[in-house]
């Protein structure tokens, strides 16, 4: 069974400095119909104004992962971490018993587009942690890339939780095929251009959650980036 969320049916948060589409229920957007998907909460698609951003704010009990597009987003917080994050880059902050952190575009001409992503541990109260490294994901490559999974395999983030987290660009006329294991799930989100998910068209900014399938085609119809978590 694969359910279709179509990006323009996503919440919206819109201010003088932020764009905001959120796929799941988030802040003020509120769609009980919409609340995540396994363990997947949160999928917010930002866009930032030049030298603006978010101010220091706190969090608990969450993996969050930044995924950027397009930009820089510089980082810091109460570990002592302050990084830039750029394209090609994926950072996970896992935020267990409380961390206090701020986002922000540190250029002051180019906006900074990313994805905000929420993954709910599998347990409470766990050490605060943060990870950053670089995927090189920005080439086309036909592929998709382990980028965040339970206990780091093969050089991915650690995540707290039964999930995989894969990233790729496709070029247009590629194909992936990705099998899933029994009583696991998967959602696919496109982070732009267009592809076909078993023959079904998806753009920019939808979403899908597939159940009790054995596997999923995927068929760039352009240029497409997309990821994909796989869910236990």
């Amino acid at each position: 069974m694969i359910s279709f969320r179509d990006h323009t049916e996503r919440g919206v948060s819109r201010f003088n400095w932020l764009d905001s589409r959120h796929t799941f229920s988030f802040a003020e957007y509120h769609d009980r119909e919409h609340m995540g998907f396994r363990s997947l909460r949160v999928i917010n698609d930002d866009r930032v104004s030049p030298g603006a951003g978010f101010p220091s704010h706190s969090h608990r009990d969450m993996d969050i992962i930044s995924y950027v597009l397009d930009g820089a987003l510089a980082h810091k917080d109460s570990l002592g971490n302050g990084t830039v994050i750029r394209p090609g880059e994926v950072q996970r902050m896992s935020a267990g018993t409380g961390i206090v952190h701020s986002e922000f575009n540190p250029s002051q001409s180019d906006p900074v587009r990313f994805l905000q992503i929420w993954i709910i541990p599998e347990k409470q109260g766990l050490a605060p942690s943060y990870e950053q490294k670089d995927f090189r994901v920005q080439e086309p490559s036909g592929t998709l890339r382990l980028v965040a999974a339970a206990g780091g395999p093969d050089g991915a983030l650690t995540l707290n939780e039964d999930a995989q987290m894969y990233a790729g660009r496709l070029s247009s006329g590629a194909r992936i095929v990705h099998k899933i294991a029994p009583g696991r799930g998967v959602w696919v989100q496109v982070a732009r251009g267009t592809v076909a998910l078993n023959g079904t068209e998806m753009q920019e900014g939808d979403g899908a959650a597939v159940e009790n399938e054995a596997a999923i085609a995927l068929d760039a119809r352009t240029d497409t980036e997309i990821l994909l978590f796989d869910l236990g």
